[in-house]
């Protein structure tokens, strides 16, 4: 799953290659693609036709291109698989497609939604009534991202101490912070020597600002190569993998030496997904071990 560095450089390519271009024709190719927009398919299409795009915004894993002067947006989300890839017109189909968007200009480059697993999508929604940066409405209940001028670190600790629940369940919860995913999780938590199941209450103010230092600094070390890419299921608009893969400290790594103290690295089951640590940097809290 594309975790913020990946939305980011998505949105960056957006806003580099799309805005401020107007809409003239969109193709919505398979129904699951906007199955979000409950009016369907066409009616995404003649919504869309004639509008002009602004510059794409993101918060968390969330990006979205405002249509102006409407208080609406297409809002995205590229789920497991979902690519936005801006393309020469004449450029053969993927295998995939299923969105298509052309414009106005002489650019000669369309802006085409690929997914091979349907589970992302494009819908079109109402900006949220109190929102100061257009979030779209349904998207209301996310937190601010690490990365955002916005984020407020000292109401983040607060309210981390807070929660009933342990370290990466906290790190995960989008309503807490956004843009964290399994990987980045994986990786702040190794660069902070915690362990998974750490209880959050047992955090001192002083180890969670540490541990927020590294979340922003895992993610801007993905952002400066690209994002993470282990398969061609995650590209940029451009069609182009990131490369961090090949820095991650902890995710992946299973039996392979911690970078710090040489111990093999471990691998545990954890809500359907896989944690990767090291059992001597990251001890387990004792109800755990």
């Amino acid at each position: 799953m594309p975790e913020l560095p990946e939305v980011e450089v998505v949105r960056r390519g957006l806003e580099r290659w799309v805005a401020g271009r107007t809409v003239t024709e969109v193709e919505v190719l398979h129904p699951r693609a906007v199955r979000r927009h409950p009016a369907g398919g066409a009616d995404f299409a003649a919504r869309l036709k004639g509008q002009r795009f602004e510059v794409a915004r993101r918060r968390g894993k969330y990006l979205w291109l405002p249509l102006a002067d409407t208080g609406t947006s297409v809002l995205g989300h590229l789920g497991m698989s979902g690519q936005l890839l801006v393309q020469p017109e004449d450029a053969p189909d993927e295998k995939h497609l299923r969105i298509r968007m052309r414009f106005e200009d002489s650019a000669g480059t369309e802006l085409r939604f690929v997914d091979q697993r349907t589970f992302g999508g494009l819908s079109l929604h109402d900006t949220a009534p109190d929102s100061t940066d257009g979030l779209p409405d349904v998207i209301g209940h996310i937190a601010r991202d690490p990365l955002d001028p916005a984020f407020d670190d000292d109401a983040f600790q607060s309210a981390l101490r807070l929660r009933r629940t342990t370290v990466k369940r906290a790190l995960l919860d989008q309503s807490l912070i956004s843009g964290v995913g399994n990987i980045y999780a994986d990786e702040a938590l190794w660069r902070s020597r915690l362990h998974y199941d750490r209880p959050t209450g047992t955090l001192t103010r002083p180890r969670s600002a540490e541990l927020l230092g590294h979340v922003r600094d895992v993610m801007n070390a993905a952002l400066a190569v690209g994002g993470t890419s282990f398969d061609s299921l995650y590209v940029n608009v451009n069609g182009e993998s990131g490369y961090f893969d090949r820095s991650l400290d902890a995710y992946g790594r299973e039996d392979e030496p911690c970078r710090r103290c040489g111990t093999p690295m471990r691998r545990r089951a954890w809500m359907n997904r896989s944690s990767y640590f090291c059992p001597r940097c990251q001890r387990p809290p004792r109800a755990t071990a």
